[in-house]
């Protein structure tokens, strides 16, 4: 629902701008509340002001803070041009640009303004869907993670996200509590080393897949119980998502989280690798616009004359492939390592930095899938613009980039400029 209040001169006759805000509201052809003068739910909804008349900007300035004090919404200001309320918007908009603030009048034909309505409602449902979420670090971010440092009051400011920090001997606390075991849910990962909902046999091949190592097998319950321990942190801190320094998982418990995120992912909750924050912002942003699952990966090796580049990482969100198998985790050769199969199509690779000053996006193509020894175990080839391999040779926003399913380059867009 769309509500809308109004900002009137005292000078104009009520009765005559009453007419007026009847014939063009309905002209308009949208399901809405008229809350008049009254702001007292202010930002429940998608919330309009339509600017009636001309001045009114002294009125507007004063009643700034309280707008401010009920919502973060973005100030939306709808005009009918009519008796100079087009001009006074423009002042409107002009004081909040001076004062920092974002904000758009809403002016032109009744398709047009509809049109943008449609929009906005989808970004405003993205913008609550992020609003007071908490997402956890889970230890301090790698060590060589040395651009990717991130500023909590700007993306809180900025996205309205709450950044929880959770020491690694929490973790490992809960972890030494469970005993090993493997649900029945979990038993169809120690069958044959190809997974998806429907059939275990992988889209590269016709042959039958090969039985899992026995090193991986081995690991699969202590995988389970790492799974079970983030699950319960997810619980306790009331978490939205997490990313977690798992490295550290290979020598405190000689296993990797590879698993555990990839089922968590695949349960809603943005899952993260290596204490990326400014990566776990990008998977929880790619989330709410398009509510799907978002692969974290880093390029590994790019043509600057084609375009195509090589993302890998050693975890998949579950329900992002057609098809999986483990093996161990890339660079120790010890835990749970996940090989996806990410059908081909339309990609968008998206990433913003730590205070969400910059982002990157692009659309691109999934062109196939590899399996090469000398790489983390799930990985696509992408073909982007070739102006995309100058951004990631020239002035990259770290390593770790978020492919997303679809063309949603506009979507994501919008909802950074909102």
């Amino acid at each position: 629902m769309i509500s809308i209040f109004t900002l009137t001169s005292p000078l104009h006759d009520k009765a005559a701008v009453d007419a007026v805000t009847k014939e063009f509201l309905d002209s308009l052809g949208i399901e809405y509340s008229f809350k008049g003068d009254n702001y007292e739910d202010y930002g429940t909804d998608l919330s309009l002001i339509y600017v009636r008349t001309g001045g009114t900007e002294g009125l507007f300035k004063e009643l700034l803070p309280t707008l401010q004090g009920l919502s973060r919404q973005t100030i939306l200001l709808l005009t009918s041009g009519k008796s100079n309320s087009l001009a006074a918007s423009m002042e409107i908009l002009s004081y909040l640009r001076q004062e920092g603030l974002r904000g758009e009048i809403l002016h032109g034909s009744p398709a047009y303004i509809r049109s943008r309505l449609d929009s906005l409602s989808r970004i405003e449902a993205s913008r609550r869907f992020l609003e007071y979420t908490t997402l956890g670090i889970v230890g301090h971010p790698s060590d060589w993670l040395i651009s990717s440092g991130f500023d909590k009051e700007a993306i809180f400011d900025r996205l309205g996200i709450n950044l929880q920090y959770i020491p690694m001997e929490e973790l490992l606390e809960e972890y030494s509590s469970l005993k090993d075991e493997v649900p029945e849910s979990w038993q169809v990962v120690v069958g044959p080393s190809c997974h998806s909902e429907h059939d275990c046999h992988s889209e590269r091949s016709e042959e039958s897949p090969s039985p899992i190592p026995t090193a991986v097998k081995q690991a699969i319950p202590g995988a389970y119980r790492l799974y079970r321990s983030l699950k319960t942190l997810v619980t306790d801190y009331g978490l939205s998502g997490l990313t977690i320094r798992c490295f550290d998982l290979l020598t405190s418990v000689h296993n990797t989280g590879c698993y555990a995120l990839a089922k968590l992912n695949s349960e809603g909750i943005v899952a993260g690798c290596e204490g990326d924050v400014p990566t776990m912002i990008s998977m929880m942003v790619g989330r709410a616009v398009t509510g799907l699952s978002g692969f974290q990966a880093n390029p590994s090796s790019i043509d600057p004359e084609t375009g195509e580049i090589v993302f890998a990482h050693c975890t998949v969100p579950l329900d992002m492939v057609s098809g999986y198998s483990l093996d161990t985790h890339f660079e120790s050769g010890i835990g749970v390592g996940i090989r996806g199969n990410i059908p081909s199509g339309p990609v968008t690779v998206f990433k913003v930095n730590g205070d969400i000053s910059m982002h990157f996006v692009c659309e691109g193509e999934l062109l196939r899938c590899e399996a090469k020894p000398d790489l983390c175990r799930t990985q696509v080839v992408l073909r982007l613009p070739r102006e995309a391999a100058s951004y990631f040779l020239t002035n990259p926003i770290g390593n770790h980039h978020v492919i997303l399913p679809g063309h949603v380059a506009s979507d994501l867009e919008a909802l950074l400029s909102f």
